[in-house]
């Protein structure tokens, strides 16, 4: 069983981390591109905004997160992106006040929900403890964008293991998002974690084979990173395949960025150096 608390813990520090990235940050440095086609160092923020407001709404008003969904459900493109532009002001600061009391208040709605109870949420309904990790996973990636945008170091930290959990889990979606049948073959995920852990999943003696860091898997399964730009290894179709589609969150399939960076970016954010 997973310990919902600790997993809380681990999205409190992750915001947290994210949040010490752009806190005092010139208001210049907001409207810098991320790797996200597209979207400035604003655009994360405010995307990260929006998916915990509704998060939130799911908890405490389903009603009100039912009305959204349809509305997203009837006009998925571009609806993402529209929800993530209406939070960017002309005061960042602004923003990142939203955003930092929003996400606490989730993380205690999360940790005092009871497990038993599904919450909605764009895809299937899920636990209070999925939501949980789901929200780790999509703050620690929009936070690798802002990290790639300023070229910041996004230290790996043990909280991988739940978002790699999510992206074995979500193997299947990643096929069926694309109306493509979900293969029948096994693929054994092994992993070694930032401080010598070794996470594994699926039967180890499965002719599919995916290894390598933990950190890797995360950046592939949240497109981050296409497979050929890490240090993960294949064995099997089935396994080389499954990585280029990989899609450890809800929404329309997408493509597997090939480039870290956005370029002509500094390579420092202010004050770093003298």
């Amino acid at each position: 069983m997973v310990d919902k608390t600790a997993l809380v813990g681990a999205l409190r520090s992750e915001g947290t981390a994210i949040e010490n990235m752009v806190r005092g940050l010139p208001a210049e440095y907001w409207s810098r591109p991320t790797p996200a086609p597209g979207w400035t160092i604003a655009h994360q923020i405010g995307h990260l905004t929006w998916t915990d407001h509704v998060s939130s709404l799911s908890i405490e008003t389903p009603e009100a997160f039912a009305d959204i969904a349809a509305a997203y459900a009837a006009a998925p493109t571009g609806y993402v992106d529209d929800a993530a532009s209406a939070y960017i002001g002309d005061d960042v600061d602004d923003l990142l006040e939203t955003w930092s009391e929003g996400r606490r208040h989730l993380a205690d709605l999360l940790d005092a929900h009871p497990g038993g109870t599904k919450l909605a949420w764009f895809g299937p309904p899920m636990s209070s403890a999925t939501m949980t990790t789901a929200r780790l996973m999509e703050t620690w990636a929009h936070g690798q964008d802002i990290a790639d945008a300023l070229s910041l170091p996004h230290p790996a930290t043990a909280a991988l293991e739940h978002i790699a959990h999510l992206g074995v889990r979500t193997r299947g979606f990643a096929y069926t998002n694309r109306g493509q049948p979900v293969p029948a073959t096994d693929v054994y995920v092994t992993l070694a974690g930032p401080n010598g852990e070794h996470w594994e999943w699926g039967p180890s003696g499965a002719p599919d084979v995916v290894e390598g860091t933990a950190e890797d898997f995360c950046l592939v399964v949240t497109q981050r990173r296409a497979p050929a730009d890490t240090g993960l290894r294949t064995t099997g179709s089935a396994a080389r395949y499954w990585l280029t589609i990989a899609q450890a969150f809800a929404g329309e399939p997408t493509a597997t960025r090939r480039s870290a960076l956005p370029t002509a970016l500094p390579s420092s954010r202010p004050g770093d150096h003298a």
